[in-house]
């Protein structure tokens, strides 16, 4: 499959197909469902300096064509993650990729010279764009001073590849990249979840504890291209483009909207074999149209 390599800075892929943190547990709970070496990487979960316990229920909730969800980071920590979680998948056959989030610079950069000191994990995804905390997160992801003043941070303390998770809740998405990518980002990630809410009109109340939570799923597909479009034409640091991906048409769409490689989300709790049938069928694409290699296919979008 060398016609599906990609390259993330310094991150070899040995294709494009990656799964979205949040959605996909450390790896280990979807290798009874597919062979995890047969993807590009896994993002794990949420990871923060300090054990979190997330938000109240009720913290997650259906909506037409995707889902709400406010379950606000929670995780055992990064000495947790480094005692007990990255031994078990340090030897998984592709690459293990660890979501940093704080409430702070500090938090962001003591989390990430914890995760320098593993020589299996080859990048971090700084995620400065989760709505689902109460400070930080989104926070640092809503600004450009803000986020350049957080992924500079990291930078002098992570020598690996750096991708920043941005977040759709701006005016200008492009302006955050830009910035991000000023202060040695080696690629971005988008979208992050769209800000939403629902309502239960019988108790008259939000249904999340939290009022408003993340919304995912193929219902936030068409905003998520349109700022993949935009910020692949504003950067020229790689892209990575999540947001709805349900198949493997959705993911070709990502990667002629500017996608060197995607990530997929929601819909893994629908189907646990989806990255890899989305492997298959990029590949199937490739060769029905006599195309060479994938990255022929990025940003090749005729507009």
């Amino acid at each position: 499959m060398d016609k599906l390599t990609v390259n993330i800075g310094n991150l070899h892929l040995k294709n494009p197909v990656m799964t979205a943190s949040g959605t996909f547990g450390y790896g280990k709970e979807y290798a009874d469902f597919i062979d995890l070496s047969r993807i590009g990487g896994i993002f794990v979960k949420g990871t923060t300096i300090r054990e979190r316990q997330g938000n109240d229920y009720p913290r997650m909730a259906e909506t037409p064509s995707g889902m709400l969800n406010a379950v606000g980071l929670q995780n055992k920590g990064v000495d947790y993650f480094i005692s007990n979680i990255y031994p078990e998948i340090k030897d998984v056959d592709t690459n293990v990729i660890v979501n940093v989030s704080g409430s702070t610079i500090e938090d962001y950069v003591e989390c990430t010279q914890k995760l320098a000191e593993l020589d299996k994990i080859p990048a971090i995804e700084l995620n400065i764009s989760c709505p689902n905390v109460k400070e930080g997160g989104m926070a640092f992801g809503t600004s450009a001073c803000s986020a350049s003043d957080v992924t500079r941070a990291v930078r002098a303390v992570w020598g690996k590849t750096l991708i920043v998770k941005l977040s759709p809740n701006v005016t200008d998405i492009t302006e955050i990249a830009k910035a991000v990518e000023g202060e040695g980002a080696d690629a971005v990630s988008l979208i992050n979840t769209l800000l939403g809410m629902a309502i239960d009109i019988n108790k008259r109340r939000p249904v999340l504890s939290t009022v408003t939570g993340g919304l995912s799923g193929p219902c936030v597909k068409p905003v998520a291209l349109r700022m993949v479009w935009q910020t692949y034409n504003a950067v020229k640091i790689p892209v990575i483009g999540m947001g709805g991906i349900s198949s493997w048409q959705d993911a070709v769409e990502f990667i002629l909207a500017g996608s060197s490689a995607i990530q997929i989300g929601t819909h893994n709790f629908i189907d646990p074999a989806i990255s890899v049938k989305v492997v298959e069928g990029i590949k199937e694409y490739l060769d029905k149209n006599n195309i060479n290699h994938v990255k022929e296919l990025v940003g090749a979008l005729n507009c």
